[in-house]
């Protein structure tokens, strides 16, 4: 409870409550303010009142479809002086073209970031550690997506601080980098020993095969992947939106991409990379790879202290586990697909185009979480009625033709689907990657894939960040989890369904090679 009040108090130090201010009664006609006047002494003259400004003015110069100014905020909210200057004007409009020209950049960059990745798992699919420790293929959907899951999390938590003024100080800005740093890396150690644990059982059930030495190795690896990746990216995270917020551009729009365009390659280059080292050592030295996993995990308590120490953070890190342990598990779903399908002749080049498809669909739809998270923050605290958090789910008409600012939105991540996409695959053909030829029916039915999972996890995310608000959960911490884990679950069920689909119409026999 205390975390909520402290939670509701810094909203309204920040722009959604002016401060009470004692003014004399001369001063109050003002047609363009609405005030709550309570008399002290009404008998006597030069009273002076008490004005409170309300909330629905605040938000009335928040025009519908802004979601933030064109620069920083200022700190005049904060001027309590008797001075009744003019209203401040309301934040410039984000047009279609505004929020596109924002997006394209960095989500051009998250999709090379994912062709990279793409072609590293084309390639480390050969080496002796992923041939005789298959269970490996399962930890990457789980371990990618986990860096989704936090650093979108973050990223989207940070941009949303950020837009309401909770780092305009430097005392600010340090306690909310430490706390969301030391948090990312509890959730990062305890979801990627589970990961590994997932990895394991998934391996072990199909085939009845179980190996103490196998099982310790995708432990540790998965641990320090999940510790080093996510030290890495936080650390870029915080200062990409540092940097925007400065220039004057809305972190929601470009945070959340640049989060992805280089963590799907950094994520499994490491994994790939410390699972090869571990692996050489498990014979000749048994005990290197028990000793990396209790390393890390015994770095816990320090982390565990300084993400208790902001308010912030201490509640993600009460409540904030459901989300990615569940988002975990849909994942690593998703790798036992890929498991089965990467070694099947019938599904060759498979594996270079899964993180893409998987990575653009997650880039896609956090952003626009991101930015519905944001503009219902605009309207007060998690759990307040609000007309902007309608509690009946949505139609697609609304989410995706109607005309406030979210649907401009979705039309223009939906937009860029297509063009990315045939962007990202013309430069995988042309790296020779996947040892596929880009016929034209494997193209359409890989647009088909690519769109069905845009269309579902956009529809799905404006409804779950609404659904969320509305039962008093923050969709910053809650949201993003679920639909990067959904991403990649539909993303991989998709592409296996079009590659075997092509495989029975005889497509891929011609133009997949050795």
């Amino acid at each position: 409870m205390s975390s909520k009040l402290e939670q509701k108090e810094a909203h309204q130090t920040n722009g959604v409550v002016l401060p009470v201010m004692a003014v004399p009664v001369d001063s109050l006609a003002s047609p363009d303010r609405q005030q709550l006047v309570e008399f002290l002494e009404p008998d006597q003259e030069g009273v002076e009142v008490v004005v409170l400004e309300s909330r629905a003015n605040a938000k009335g110069v928040r025009e519908e479809d802004a979601l933030l100014e064109n620069g920083s905020q200022s700190t005049e909210s904060d001027d309590i002086s008797t001075d009744q200057g003019p209203v401040p004007p309301s934040p410039l409009k984000e047009t279609s073209f505004s929020i596109g020209l924002q997006v394209l950049f960095p989500f051009l960059l998250a999709g090379f970031g994912t062709v990279a990745a793409g072609m590293v798992l084309d390639i480390v699919q050969h080496w002796d550690v992923f041939k005789y420790v298959t269970e490996v293929f399962i930890l990457v959907p789980a371990l990618l997506g986990l860096k989704g899951n936090l650093e979108m999390t973050l990223a989207s938590r940070l941009s949303t601080a950020a837009n309401i003024g909770h780092m305009d100080t430097p005392k600010e800005l340090w306690k909310m980098i430490m706390g969301n740093m030391a948090l990312i890396q509890v959730q990062a150690t305890v979801v990627g020993f589970l990961a590994s644990i997932a990895a394991v059982i998934f391996g072990w059930i199909p085939d009845g095969h179980f190996s103490i030495g196998h099982a310790i190795l995708l432990c540790a690896s998965s641990v320090a992947t999940a510790f080093i990746a996510s030290l890495v990216l936080g650390m870029i995270m915080i200062g990409v939106i540092i940097g925007s917020r400065k220039i004057g551009i809305n972190p929601d729009n470009v945070a959340t991409p640049i989060a992805a365009s280089l963590g799907d390659l950094i994520t499994l280059a490491l994994l790939s990379g410390i699972s090869w080292g571990l692996y050489i050592e498990l014979e000749d030295k048994p005990y290197v790879n028990p000793l990396v996993c209790a390393f890390f995990i015994a770095l816990l308590p320090l982390w565990i202290i300084i993400a208790k120490r902001n308010p912030v953070t201490r509640e993600v890190l009460y409540s904030g586990w459901e989300p990615v342990i569940i988002a975990m598990a849909i994942s690593s779903v998703g790798g036992l697909i890929l498991d089965k399908t990467v070694s099947d002749p019938n599904f060759a080049g498979m594996a270079v185009f899964t993180p893409v498809i998987n990575g653009v669909g997650g880039n896609l739809v956090a952003v626009q979480a991101s930015r519905i998270s944001t503009y219902l923050h605009m309207s007060g605290m998690p759990g307040e009625s609000s007309e902007k958090a309608p509690r009946k789910c949505p139609s697609p008409c609304n989410t995706f033709f109607s005309s406030d600012v979210n649907s401009r939105s979705v039309r223009v991540l939906f937009l860029l689907v297509v063009p990315g996409h045939l962007v990202f695959l013309y430069t995988i053909s042309s790296m020779q990657g996947g040892h596929t030829t880009l016929t034209l029916i494997f193209i359409v039915f890989y647009m088909t894939a690519a769109l069905l999972q845009v269309l579902i996890l956009l529809y799905i995310a404006d409804w779950m960040v609404h659904w969320m608000w509305g039962r008093g959960l923050d969709p910053d911490n809650f949201s993003i989890p679920y639909l990067t884990a959904l991403g990649d679950l539909l993303g991989t069920g998709l592409l296996a369904l079009s590659f075997h689909i092509l495989w029975l119409i005889g497509d891929r026999d011609t133009d997949v090679g050795d």
